[in-house]
């Protein structure tokens, strides 16, 4: 090994220098760099160093701890979720522009204002009503009936995005789901108003305004949050093990329910059945926005069904919803062709929408514990049912303009009940669907106990749903009146009821009970549009 020698000699100018010297020959490269570099740059090479040792301890003190990180990356997964949440609840809002589409243009033209009057007006009243009462007896903290903590204007505490043991406030049912409470909210509530807007088409065209305003209100109020709680709630048929997921029986089936039976006590509108038992067509007037509104409904429903894990995940969940949602639908308007192709002559458009939407109704509950290919039976079992649904309920004379009865009841119905049939069955086993939800259907090895417990449910729902819904109704009559003069309802709910016309300037219609426009050819069927 050499052996360095350092000496300092005077330099001219009176300067000392450092002065490289070994007693043997240099042999290292960096050495011989070093030994060429001027007195001044050697100087600098102990600060030098000192500042690399320095940098690097600096260096050290901010590389983050694992504390840090994992406070890091849970910030990062309540903002995704956060936002899954929030965009899929803008999606079912947008909702409200199908529905508004659907139900106008499947009713007439002297009534298309007072349809999109409701259909507005609806999710404003059904926003204050969830707000001051309805989320806090549908999510608070109670009994196996109805929610007791944070009852009024979300005023429960609250420690979200806190989930399971961490949480601690007074909406515990929701703790499971790691977003703000704002965000639960949000998405409820536009899960309710979905289910006032059903009602709203089966009471067309003959009921007065305010007192489908005063029934939205007690609807989202009280009925709704009531059998919400039930299931959503961690109310008696949670704890009895009936399941859910999206809400063919919270959302569709209460609708439904509150939806026939205000048709059943508005009764039939002028002239719809004849004293012979036939049906008088009462055809939409714009089948087209009614198409475009169904299209809206469709695109909807991926906020509605995926959004319902209110979590991203790893995303498989939501894509695996997603799919057995847009199957059902389409093998929904298929049947629903077929079946009104064979039975009524023609491919009814009218029961290609509504075939299309009964998919989706039906699918609604059992979509993240089904597989693809039992969604796709479901969709066609809602497609044939809607057809026969609509013309039985004509029979029964239920007058209903836009077969809201047919597609939200009945298949909100048959939806959660194919959740007893078709769910595969909670596992541990990795690609499992889920771990935690019902138990295996009769069609996958589960026997019928599932299907007991979901008829139960809907038995259970619909009944307090109707008891509900008739005291409302009652009520209402009684001391108001819940249906126009007969002058208004010929004349039209446009100039009675709001004092204007959706199309001022166009093409009247020619008035007398059938409202069939000028030009307009009337089908023999009575059904579908024409309820």
């Amino acid at each position: 090994m050499s052996k360095l020698i350092l000496k300092r000699k005077k330099s001219r100018g009176g300067r000392s220098s450092v002065n490289w010297q070994t007693d043997v020959p240099l042999v290292s490269p960096l050495l011989k760099k070093l030994k060429r570099l001027t007195p001044a740059w050697q100087a600098c090479i102990p600060l030098a160093v000192l500042l690399v040792l320095v940098s690097g301890v600096a260096a050290h003190a901010q590389t983050p701890s694992l504390e840090d990180i994992a406070t890091a990356t849970e910030g990062l997964k309540v903002g995704l979720d956060t936002m899954w949440v929030m965009v899929a609840g803008m999606l079912v809002f947008f909702m409200n522009a199908g529905f508004c589409m659907l139900e106008t243009g499947f009713c007439r033209q002297k009534n298309a204002v007072n349809v999109l009057s409701k259909n507005l007006i609806v999710f404003a009243l059904s926003t204050i009503a969830f707000w001051v009462l309805g989320f806090g007896l549908m999510f608070g903290n109670g009994n196996g009936f109805i929610g007791i903590e944070g009852l009024f204007f979300l005023s429960g505490a609250d420690n979200s995005p806190a989930t399971a043991d961490a949480y601690q406030g007074a909406y515990a049912s929701l703790s499971w789901t790691g977003v703000p409470l704002l965000a639960k909210f949000f998405f409820q509530l536009v899960f309710a108003g979905t289910a006032a807007t059903i009602v709203s088409g089966a009471v067309a065209e003959r009921i007065k305004f305010v007192d489908f305003l005063i029934f939205s209100l007690l609807l989202i109020g009280v009925a709704y949050p009531i059998t919400g709680h039930w299931i959503w709630g961690g109310g008696w048929l949670a704890g009895y093990g009936f399941w859910d997921f999206a809400g063919s029986t919270v959302v569709h089936s209460v609708g439904g329910w509150a939806a026939l039976m205000g048709a059943a006590f508005l009764g039939a509108r002028i002239g719809k059945y004849n004293s012979d038992s036939s049906v008088t067509a009462m055809p939409g007037h714009n089948l087209s926005i009614a198409t475009l509104g169904t299209l809206i409904l469709w695109l909807g429903w991926f906020g509605f069904n995926p959004g319902s894990t209110m979590s991203v995940g790893d995303g498989s969940l939501i894509a695996h919803i997603a799919v057995t949602t847009n199957t059902a639908g389409a093998f929904g308007g298929v049947a629903a062709t077929v079946t009104a192709w064979l039975v009524l002559g023609k491919p009814d458009l009218s029961m290609i929408i509504n075939g299309i939407l009964a998919g989706l109704v039906a699918v609604t509950a059992p979509c993240a514990f089904i597989n693809v290919g039992s969604s796709a039976v479901i969709g066609i079992i809602g497609g044939i049912i809607v057809v026969f649904a609509v013309i039985y309920f004509d029979k029964i004379r239920i007058d209903d303009p836009v077969g809201a009865i047919s597609v939200h009841l009945v298949n909100g119905i048959w939806g959660t009940l194919a959740v007893g049939l078709f769910a595969l069955g909670p596992s541990e086993e990795p690609g499992a669907l889920y771990s935690a939800g019902p138990a295996a259907g009769l069609l996958f090895g589960g026997g019928l106990g599932q299907f007991i417990i979901q008829l139960v449910g809907v038995l259970s729902v619909g009944g307090m749903t109707v008891l509900l819904s008739s005291i409302f109704w009652i009520a209402l009559r009684t001391t108001l009146g819940i249906r126009v003069s007969e002058e208004e309802e010929l004349l039209g709910l446009d100039i009675g009821e709001h004092g204007m016309e959706a199309y001022s300037g166009f093409l009247k219609e020619t008035g007398g009970v059938t409202g069939t426009s000028i030009g307009t050819t009337t089908s023999s069927t009575g059904v579908a549009s024409n309820y």
